[in-house]
């Protein structure tokens, strides 16, 4: 079974991108879907224990947690160490249930799969990209997103030139959906002829 890692920075296309793999068959795991799961109930104790106030109702509320978060520069890494463990447990089962189904490859969609270094981890890297200008535009069109909250976001992420250097394969998202399509389409024809 071939495991591609697909990532992008923020506002890149990277979720548009995943659904093109869902609706070609292939099996997604989505880290981000994870994580919000996760936040609504099984680890929202653990997170309260760490950071105190971020929960309400046995939930994470995430507007609090992020504050809480930008406020102290160490929290990330307190706040990684208690989410990616759990996030890699399903991460395994997805995969072990994609090999018993006998799927010939699947997708990782990891928002910070080259800056964590779980690039080793999957036989292809595919990197979702498009301009600068598009990128901004669509994140600062989010409800609730600003410029700081938006360069705070990218200074965590690697520079988009960067990822590209590192991909095994680029789908540019920034020409429409179906120059996005056919980039996918042509990505798994290559891969899997």
């Amino acid at each position: 079974m071939i495991v591609i890692g697909l990532t992008g920075s923020i506002g890149m296309g990277k979720t548009t991108t995943a659904d093109l793999f869902r609706q070609a068959g292939l099996p997604v795991f989505d880290a981000d879907a994870t994580v919000h799961a996760l936040y609504d109930g099984p680890l929202a104790a653990d997170i309260e224990a760490a950071f105190p106030g971020t929960t309400l109702e046995g939930r994470v509320d995430r507007a609090k947690l992020a504050n809480r978060l930008s406020a102290d520069p160490d929290a990330f890494r307190r706040l990684e160490a208690i989410v990616h463990p759990a996030v890699r447990r399903a991460e395994a089962d997805f995969l072990q249930k994609a090999r018993a189904a006998g799927a010939p490859a699947v997708v990782l969609d990891i928002p910070l799969l080259l800056e964590t270094g779980r690039d080793g981890d999957v036989d292809k890297v595919v990197v979702v990209s498009a301009p600068a200008d598009v990128q901004r535009s669509r994140v600062l069109a989010r409800p609730g997103m600003t410029a700081e909250k938006f360069e705070a976001l990218l200074a965590r992420q690697m520079p988009d030139a960067d990822k590209r250097a590192r991909a095994d394969f680029v789908v540019p998202s920034g020409d429409g959906l179906a120059a996005a399509e056919a980039a996918v389409a042509a990505f798994l024809r290559q891969l899997l002829s």
